[in-house]
Order: structure tokens, then sequence, then C-alpha cells
């Protein structure tokens, strides 16, 4: 029989390891982050998120297929200072040495200065380090728009972010040189929370390279990038997430575009144990254009998630997504894509697809493109296609001589090069491919 006193107790959630950390970690550097007052009340809002919901797990829709409770089985301690020693090895690990660019690392979440070219920006070109901006005006720095404030890879990067970076180009401005944020990852097994916030004025234009490595001492990385375009603004994006392959990577892009604005953006995953890239594109003017695309590359038992919301407000805009993945050993990749066409988004042209290629019988790829419409006058589409390699194909090249191994290298790398092909600058072209190539020699 149940007491009024049973009937009465309060509901304590079961927290995992890594929620219990989590809180714990919060709780002892609350107070030393930068932000001031109205920072922490940033921080504190975002965090109960957490608290309350915990990490999400498969029974929340959008985490369905990538249960983060279940992979984050433990919360890494946060980075500490860099040490000599990590910084040397960071340099070891930069990438892309060869593409021209004005180049700013962070290792383990904080600012290198003796790796960076702090003093090189483009004329009319802003760049100044995040911290200044969270000891000066907080609000700013936060509060991100354009993504879900609790979302939990929001909320967590609010929450514990101490430092990244702040670009702005002026109105009318063409970038003079691509700027590269390169985020290192080194030393003992650590967590650590990164933010990248550009705005880009009227007019105005830029090409940005986001790229992050490491060891494979199995770190956990939280990072986020907000773009802001203004009318006629253009931006051109280039991510590599090649990290160690036992870090657990999240990363989170939102976007928003104004009247005629431009993005390209375009990511290459080959790293990491599992990783998800959550992006929230958001044209809130009138023509604006999106192409965004990407290529994944996994093997044993790793997880590739990309969750995207391309959410059309103007009319007359146009939207292209196109990502490909090809998966071996028991690796798994997860696409799940939604267009939003909101009332009074005439005109509205986009087009989302999802190709997966699959290596071997214990690869799987799921995929869920979504189409949400409240407009008359649009065109809109989606598609996701699985398979094998064309065993047609396959014979054709090893009857011609080529060997089994190079034969599938081959036609795996014309499945992911029309993705990479869209890159317009050509070394910078050249070591993604170069990238990509690597992954089909050392293939499981």
């Amino acid at each position: 029989m149940r007491t009024d006193h049973a009937m009465n107790a309060d509901v304590r959630p079961i927290r995992t390891a890594a929620e219990t950390g989590l809180i714990e970690a919060f709780e002892a550097v609350r107070a030393a982050l930068p932000g001031g007052e109205r920072g922490a009340q940033l921080r504190d809002d975002a965090f109960a998120t957490i608290a309350s919901r915990g990490l999400p797990n498969r029974r929340v829709e959008e985490w369905k297929y990538t249960d983060l409770r279940a992979l984050m089985r433990e919360a890494r301690p946060l980075a500490g200072p860099v040490t000599p020693a990590e910084l040397a090895a960071a340099e070891a690990l930069l990438p892309m040495a060869d593409v021209e660019a004005l180049r700013i690392v962070f290792v383990n979440g904080r600012l290198a200065p003796s790796l960076s070219q702090l003093a090189g920006a483009p004329s009319g070109v802003a760049i100044s380090p995040l911290s200044d901006a969270l000891e000066g005006d907080a609000p700013h720095a936060l509060v991100l728009e354009g993504a879900p404030a609790d979302n939990a890879l929001v909320a967590l990067n609010t929450a514990f972010v101490a430092d990244g970076l702040m670009i702005a180009v002026d109105e009318g401005v063409a970038a003079s040189r691509a700027i590269h944020v390169a985020n290192v990852q080194t030393g003992a097994a650590h967590s650590s929370y990164g933010r990248l916030l550009v705005s880009v004025g009227k007019g105005a234009s830029v090409t940005l390279i986001e790229s992050h490595s490491g060891d494979a001492a199995g770190h956990q990385t939280n990072t986020l990038v907000g773009l802001d375009l203004a009318d006629d603004a253009k931006a051109n994006l280039v991510k590599l997430q090649d990290e160690g392959l036992g870090t657990l990577h999240l990363a989170t892009l939102a976007v928003r575009l104004g009247r005629k604005a431009e993005l390209n953006s375009l990511a290459l995953s080959a790293g990491s144990l599992a990783a998800r890239q959550q992006i929230f594109l958001a044209f809130k003017g009138d023509k604006a254009t999106a192409n965004v695309s990407g290529a994944g590359f996994a093997g044993a038992r790793r997880h590739l998630d990309t969750t995207l919301v391309i959410d059309h407000e103007g009319q007359g805009c146009v939207s292209r997504e196109l990502f490909k993945t090809a998966l071996d050993g028991q690796a798994r990749s997860v696409f799940q894509g939604k267009i939003v066409v909101r009332p009074g988004a005439q005109k509205t042209d986009g087009k989302m697809m999802a190709k997966a290629l699959l290596l071997s019988e214990g690869a799987e790829a799921d995929a869920k493109p979504e189409l949400e419409i409240f407009a008359d006058d649009v065109v809109c589409g989606h598609g996701a296609t699985v398979g094998a390699i064309d065993d047609e194909l396959l014979f054709y090249l090893k009857s011609r001589g080529l060997p089994q191994v190079e034969a599938e290298a081959l036609l795996v790398q014309a499945f992911v090069g029309e993705v990479i092909e869209m890159i317009e600058d050509e070394p910078l072209r050249d070591a993604l491919t170069a990238r990509a190539e690597r992954w089909l020699r050392e293939r499981d």
C-alpha cells in the first residue's frame, strides 16, 4: 500500500558518471571562468539544461542514432595550462602546412601566440581573442543566434568555453588571405571547449579554414562556430576534422544569412572515434544562397554523425546539401537533415542528398532526410542512397590489371571526389585529397 510519504517523495534522476563529472567540473571552475556577473548568469542558465535533463540519449529524436549518454561514459578533466612539451607536440600535429593562409593556433582550447600569426590580419579584418570579449562584453560572446540555446552541445559550450576567436570583416572588404584557425589536442586525455565567432559585413567576403587535429589520448572536444553574413556578404568555409582516433568530437555550426548572402561550406571528417557535426543554417534575407557539403571516412568501430537544419525564412533562397561517407569495418554513419520552409518563404529552391558507400558487411549507414514546407510556391527535394561498390566497375578495373585494394581505392576516391572538387583553392583541395588518399591506404 502506497503511503502519502512515498507518493510525495522527490524523484531524483539517475545520473551517469559523465553527467556527475560535468556537474562537479562546472562547480569547480564556474567562478574562474571569464565573463563577470552577467556571464556567470548566462553560463548557469546554459548548464541548467544539462543538470536537469542530462546528456541526450536515443529516446531524444534528434539523438536517436547517436546516443551521447552512451558514447560519453565519463567526463574528461578540463584541459589545464599548456606546457612547453605540449606546444612542441602541437606544432608537429598542425595540418595543411602548404596551404597559404593566416594561421591562428589553439592548443587544448587555449590560444597559442607562439604558433600563431596574430599580427598578420588582412586590411579591414579585425581578429581578437574571445577571452577579451568575455571580459568586456559577455552577452555578445556567450549568446549564439541561430542555434537552439537548449541544445546540449551549445549549452555545454556556453557553460565551459573560456577562449576562442572573434573575427570581424568590415563592410565591402574582400579579405586578401584565407584565415586558418587550427585546433590541436595533445597531452593527457582532457576535455576542451572552443568558440569561433565571425561577422562578415555588407558586401564583404572571406575564406575560413577550420582544422582539428590531435593525438590518440582520448580527448573530448566541443567546438562551436557562429557565422553572421550581412547583406551581399560571402564566406567560404572549409573544415578538416582529423582528431586522434580516441577522441569524441562534438561540433556546432550556426549560420545566419542576410539578403543575397552566399555561403560555401565543406567539411571533411577523417578522424576521431565518434564525431557529431550539427549545422543550423538560417536564411533571414531574400535571395541568399548556401552550398553545404561534406565527406567522411570511417573504419573500425568509428561513428560519424551529421545533423543539420536548413531554415528558409527569406524569399527566393537557394540551398544545396550533399554529403558522402565511405565506411569500412564496423563503422557507422548517421545523416539527419531537415529543410524547413516557413510561411511566406516563396520561391524557395532546396535540395538535399546523402550517399553512403559500404566497404564491408559490418558497416552501417542511417539516413533520415526531412521536409517541412509551409509555403506553396517552392521547389524542394531530398534523397538518400546506401550501397556497396559496383561489382561490374570493380571487375572492369581488376580486368585491367589493378589489384583489388587499388581498384576499390580508385572507386572510393571517385565517389567522394565530387565533394572535394567543389573547393576552388587548389592547394587546399590537394591537401584534403591527400588526406582522403591516406585513409584509403591505411583503411582496415
